[in-house]
C-alpha cells in the first residue's frame, strides 16, 4: 500500500505507539532546558532558544555526551525531576505514544547531591502524573553511565535494589562505549537480573560488533541499544535473528552524533532485510531536534516503509517491549483497530448496478 509524505504524516499523527529508547534528560524539550538555564546559570547552558540550539549542534559523540553532562547538570532537586517526567509524558501522549521505557540515570542525580530517596519519590510521582494527566504509560531503565565506570555502576545497582520504584523493567549502560568494556559490568547486570530487570545496554552505537557480541555474552542482553554496527558481521546478525534479540535504532540520533555521515547510510533496512527485529525510537528528542513520529516519518520518506510497514514497526515495538501480557494486547487491539479504520475510512465504496 502506497502513501504520499501528507498522508503518511497524518497516518502516523494518530498512530497508536509504544517507544523503547528515550532518555528522560535528553528528551527535554528546550523550553524545559531554557526554564531550567535561567535556575541555574552557573551549569554553563545557554539560556536564550538561538545559543542553545547551536549548543545542541554536535561535532562527534564524545562532544554530544560534553553537552548532555552539561544539560543532566541543571537537574538539582526532585522537583526538577519530576518535571521532567511530566514534561516527556506531555510531548509523548501529542503523538499518540500509549506506553514508554524510559531510560533514566539516577546516579547522575545521586551525584549532584538529591537525596536517594528524594530520586525514588520524584520518579514515582511523575510516573503517576503522567498517567493521571496524560494517558502515557511509563516504565523505567536504570542505566549507568558508562563515563563514570564501573563505580557508577555499583553505585547504580545499590540504589535500585533498595530504592527501585514501581514501573521498574530494565537495567541498562550508556554513555561512551570507547574504552567502556561491557565486561567490567557483568556483576552489576548480574544483580539486576536477579531483581527481574531485563538487560537493555547501548552497544554498536559508535563500535563495532565486538561490543554488541560483549554485551550479549557478558551482560545477558535482552535487547541492544542501537545495535546499527552489527551490520558488518552477518553471524551476529544470524545471531540476533535467531534468537530474537530487538535493536532500539534510532536513525536521527545517529545521523546527529556523526555515527553515520548521511541518513542514506543507516543500514535501518539492510538490519531488517537480514531479519532482525528492529524498533524505532527518538532517544534523545529534545536535543536532536526530533520525535518518534518524526523518526516514522523519516523511514516513510528514506525508506520507503509503507502504510503496512509503519504498523508493523508499530505493532514490533509493542511486542518487543517489557509492558505486561494484558497491557500489550490493549495495545496492539488498539493499532489494529486504527488501522481497520483507516482502511475503511480511505477504501472507494463500490456501487453496484
Amino acid at each position: 500500500m502506497t502513501t504520499t509524505a501528507s498522508d503518511a504524516h497524518t497516518f502516523i499523527a494518530g498512530l497508536p505507539k509504544a517507544e523503547l529508547h528515550v532518555h528522560l534528560v535528553g528528551s527535554a524539550s528546550v523550553p524545559t532546558v531554557l526554564e531550567l538555564a535561567n535556575r541555574h546559570p552557573d551549569a554553563g547552558v545557554p539560556c536564550d532558544e538561538e545559543a542553545l540550539r547551536a549548543f545542541y549542534e554536535f561535532t562527534d559523540f564524545a562532544h554530544f555526551i560534553e553537552v548532555y553532562i552539561a544539560v543532566n547538570s541543571l537537574v538539582r532537586t526532585g522537583a526538577d525531576i519530576e518535571s521532567l517526567v511530566v514534561g516527556i509524558a506531555a510531548d509523548m501522549a501529542d503523538q499518540q505514544i500509549r506506553y514508554a521505557e524510559v531510560t533514566a540515570t539516577p546516579d547522575s542525580h545521586l551525584v549532584v547531591g538529591i537525596p536517594a530517596e528524594d530520586v525514588a519519590a520524584a520518579y514515582t510521582r511523575g510516573r503517576e502524573r503522567a498517567l493521571a494527566e496524560h494517558g502515557v504509560e511509563l516504565a523505567w531503565i536504570f542505566d549507568i553511565p558508562g563515563e563514570l565506570g564501573l563505580p557508577s555502576g555499583l553505585r547504580t545497582i545499590d540504589w535500585v535494589e533498595q530504592h527501585a520504584p514501581v514501573g521498574s523493567i530494565g537495567f541498562g549502560l550508556g554513555g561512551p562505549e570507547q574504552g567502556v568494556g561491557r565486561a567490567q559490568f557483568a556483576e552489576v547486570f548480574g544483580r539486576a537480573r536477579a531483581l527481574g530487570l531485563a538487560s537493555v545496554p547501548h552497544a554498536g552505537e559508535t563500535t563495532g560488533p565486538a561490543t554488541v557480541w560483549e554485551a550479549l555474552h557478558d551482560l545477558g542482553a535482552d535487547r541492544i541499544g542501537h545495535g546499527i554496527s552489527s551490520v558488518r558481521d552477518p553471524a551476529l546478525l544470524a545471531h540476533l535473528a535467531e534468537h530474537g534479540v530487538p535493536l532500539e535504532v534510532c536513525p536521527t540520533s545517529n545521523l546527529r552524533t556523526r555515527a553515520v555521515d548521511r541518513i542514506e547510510d543507516h543500514p535501518f533496512r539492510a538490519l531488517r532485510d537480514a531479519g532482525v527485529t528492529v524498533t524505532l525510537n527518538s532517544d534523545d528528542p529534545g536535543m536532536f531536534a526530533t520525535s518518534l513520529c518524526g523518526e516514522y516519518q523519516l523511514v516513510h520518506d528514506v525508506f520507503d516503509v509503507d502504510q503496512r510497514g509503519l504498523v508493523e514497526l508499530a505493532r514490533t515495538a509493542v511486542r518487543s517491549s517489557f509492558r505486561s501480557g494484558v497491557g500489550k494486547r490493549e495495545l496492539l487491539a488498539e493499532i489494529n483497530a486504527y488501522e481497520a479504520g483507516h482502511v475503511a475510512r480511505t477504501t472507494p465504496a463500490h456501487r453496484s448496478t
